[in-house]
């Protein structure tokens, strides 16, 4: 069983069905599913994805999303000591954007084995506590 956090992007390209990459990201689901992987993202990727049915107005949308990040189906990690921590790393070593830097250092206070982005950027960063960061079109499995 491995621990697979997933960037905001995978879930908004499954929720809006993407037609190229919404694919990609059920079967990556379906596979996790499979080994036993448990499936996790912060509560920063809660607020990404609520913003589009915020932004339309659209309140069952928005109650649909918050019943799945409500759910057994996955582990919120909070942006926590540990995880501050973590982000002054990142930031201080790495150029990347704050909500990228916390999304990473989330992943690695928890304890994360695989950090799965669309951000190809991002996988170019080792993160202590993190033991792969890989795009979405690279998941070894």
């Amino acid at each position: 069983m491995a621990r697979v956090f997933w960037d905001s992007n995978l879930f908004i390209y499954l929720f809006e069905e993407n037609k190229q990459w919404a694919p990609r990201v059920i079967e990556l689901r379906k596979k996790m599913l499979l080994r036993g992987d448990e499936l996790l993202t912060s509560h920063l990727t809660v607020g990404e994805v609520l913003t589009k049915p915020k932004q339309l107005n659209n309140a069952m949308l928005e109650k649909s999303y918050s019943n799945f990040f409500g759910s057994d189906a996955i582990t919120l990690v909070a942006f926590g000591s540990e995880a501050a921590q973590k982000y002054a790393e990142i930031r201080s070593r790495h150029r990347v954007r704050p909500a990228d830097a916390i999304q990473l250092a989330c992943a690695a206070a928890a304890a994360t084995d695989l950090f799965v982005t669309n951000d190809y950027r991002l996988s170019e960063i080792v993160v202590p506590g993190l033991t792969f960061v890989t795009g979405l079109e690279r998941i070894p499995y």
